[in-house]
């Protein structure tokens, strides 16, 4: 008997497909969504070759209604959300806002309402530590708690910010609503899980990040340029106030990440809390020159970077404080960001055309012996 069925929306991209496969791992059926703009439905493969189970698996737009629809339709047994389905590079959202606004809050708009139609009334949100901004700007404030005040400094986490409102409202309201009319209330709920840095891939080497265009992050990267298909990394300014003069970051693995997606479900599903929101960090800030030494450490050789101007947007520190979490969903990191640097290597030495190739038959090997 499962646990219960949840859908994720934009299940096949980076973190929703680890999260796919920690809910697969730990009892619960997946439904995954997902438009495929910057994933693979290749990733439902991998996540069943790692696990034996497949999430079924419907194409749709989370910013159209009727597709929403047509998933809970097909599924009635669903009774929660994962909501990853967004677009997510801090520097195309200042360039194209219009559509991170529509994508990022209006698909959220359209999944609520679809929700509410098909009386599925638990939502875990993916939301970002970019809605915290410049967190320096308090004092006290670094690691960033949960309570550090809202404001971001760019579109990206403006949209992030706008959702949780979006959610918190809806929620709220349902309850409120079902409690004046005398019914129970108690089922709507959300967590809102405000994450730094994910980075790795899986310890087997046959499931990662796999960008079908430029990826946007610091590691993903790093192993672009290390596997040569990149000529060198871009580093956006020298001049913070840091140990190095490079921004400050905190880097979790993905495996961490999908596992306190599914911790937070089952918090809404034993405690009923309402609206919770919950920093997934390691609490640990690396600055990216230490990041770029601790990844050249781990393929064996020096990576060519040039310094460049900060970007619009960027902040000095992002580094969490985690403690809410530690202590309400007994979640910590577990992984060190040095063995997320080792699992992602082992993903991009060896499948450096991602998802669009069969992973090495010598590590599928090595896996069902590890498995065995």
């Amino acid at each position: 008997m499962a646990v219960g069925t949840v859908l994720v929306a934009g299940g096949t991209g980076y973190i929703g497909s680890f999260t796919a496969l920690a809910l697969l791992e730990n009892g619960y059926h997946v439904v995954v969504m997902d438009n495929l703009y910057n994933s693979s439905e290749v990733a439902l493969d991998r996540i069943e070759l790692i696990c034996g189970k497949r999430p079924a698996f419907h194409k749709g737009d989370v910013t159209v209604e009727a597709d929403c629809d047509k998933v809970f339709k097909a599924h009635p047994e669903i009774d929660s959300v994962i909501h990853f389905a967004a677009l997510k590079a801090v520097g195309e959202s200042g360039e194209i806002p219009l559509e991170y606004y529509r994508t990022n809050v209006g698909g959220t708009i359209a999944l609520l309402r679809s929700m509410e139609r098909h009386n599925v009334s638990n939502v875990v949100f993916s939301s970002s530590a970019t809605v915290y901004g410049d967190a320096t700007r308090f004092e006290n404030m670094i690691p960033i708690p949960e309570h550090c005040p809202i404001g971001p400094t760019n579109t990206y986490g403006r949209t992030k910010a706008m959702v949780e409102d979006v959610i918190r409202d809806q929620v709220e309201a349902q309850r409120n609503n079902l409690k004046k009319a005398g019914k129970p209330f108690e089922h709507w709920n959300a967590a809102l899980l405000r994450y730094f840095n994910p980075c790795g891939a899986h310890p087997s080497g046959i499931m990662g990040e796999d960008p079908q265009g430029v990826p946007y992050n610091l590691l993903p990267l790093l192993g672009k340029v290390a596997t040569g298909e990149r000529e060198k990394l871009l580093v956006f300014g020298t001049d913070y106030p840091s140990r190095d003069g490079t921004a400050i970051r905190d880097y979790i693995h993905v495996m961490d990440l999908a596992n306190g997606h599914l911790v937070a479900l089952n918090y809404l599903r034993d405690n009923k809390p309402g609206v919770r929101a919950w920093n997934l960090g390691s609490g640990r800030g690396s600055t990216v020159f230490e990041i770029i030494n601790a990844f050249s450490n781990v393929v064996g050789k020096e990576l060519p970077y040039q310094v460049v101007e900060r970007r619009q947007g960027d902040v000095l520190d992002l580094t969490a404080n985690p403690a809410l979490a530690n202590k309400e969903l007994e979640w910590m990191t577990k992984i060190s960001m040095e063995k997320a640097c080792e699992d992602l290597w082992r993903w991009v030495s060896n499948n450096p055309k991602g998802y669009r190739q069969d992973p090495p038959a010598e590590l599928l090997k090595e896996f069902k012996k590890s498995t065995a």
